[in-house]
């Protein structure tokens, strides 16, 4: 193993475990500080704002909740050993293993929440703030509920826009792992998407080249 396979490694590691402490933290914080949908203003055009969600990011609704903490689960292994694949590539930039690190921080830190927070959690409410270990959580490991606090209502709409008119610019609440998960796709897209296309292109060799080495070894 070399140098530069250990550094990629360490930087991988660590985005994904600063990234996972500072998304708990914030997490935990809101949790235990704050009663559910309760506001505390910064600036006009950004409110922490607790709320709660079964969904997938920015709050979205997808299929059953267990069916998603399992699939969330499964996408996160399936990136980490995409990472440890990268890291043996010298060719690979560093940008682009630090977006896909990213992901998987993101993803990993909303798998938390839907892991632990029910056990580990009672029912927060408009009343009341949840109580950090209690003798019983709100609800059975796998079915917890993942945590948002960040509102940005940058601007209202005027009245005359069809459709949207009246309404906020941008309304859903969000969470850290949430922002770093979006910006590192967007970055990913915009800037990295060429070695999205020769990470393709490669295994398409590979396995030509299993092939072929299948049907020496027939003849």
């Amino acid at each position: 193993m070399n140098n530069q396979h250990i550094s990629k490694g360490w930087i991988a590691a660590i985005i994904i475990v600063a990234v996972v402490i500072i998304d708990q933290a914030l997490k935990i914080w809101v949790k235990c500080n704050f009663t559910l949908y309760e506001d505390y203003r910064i600036t006009d055009w950004f409110i922490l704002r607790f709320v709660e969600n079964n969904g997938m990011a920015f709050g979205m609704e997808w299929g059953p909740k267990l069916f998603l903490t399992w699939f969330r689960i499964i996408a996160v292994g399936l990136l980490i050993y995409y990472i440890t694949r990268l890291c043996k590539k010298p060719t690979i930039p560093v940008g682009f293993l630090a977006c896909i690190s990213l992901i998987t921080a993101g993803a990993l830190g909303n798998v938390i929440d839907c892991i632990a927070y029910g056990q580990i959690f009672n029912e927060s409410t408009p009343v009341s703030v949840a109580q950090m270990f209690p003798p019983e959580g709100y609800a059975s490991i796998f079915n917890g509920r993942v945590v948002d606090m960040f509102y940005f209502p940058l601007f209202t709409w005027p009245d005359w826009v069809p459709l949207v008119g009246g309404t906020e610019f941008f309304q859903p609440v969000f969470n850290f792992a949430d922002a770093c998960l979006s910006v590192s796709v967007f970055v990913l897209v915009c800037f990295y998407s060429k070695h999205l296309v020769a990470d393709d292109e490669e295994k398409g060799e590979e396995q030509k080249k299993e092939e072929a080495a299948e049907e020496v070894k027939e003849e």
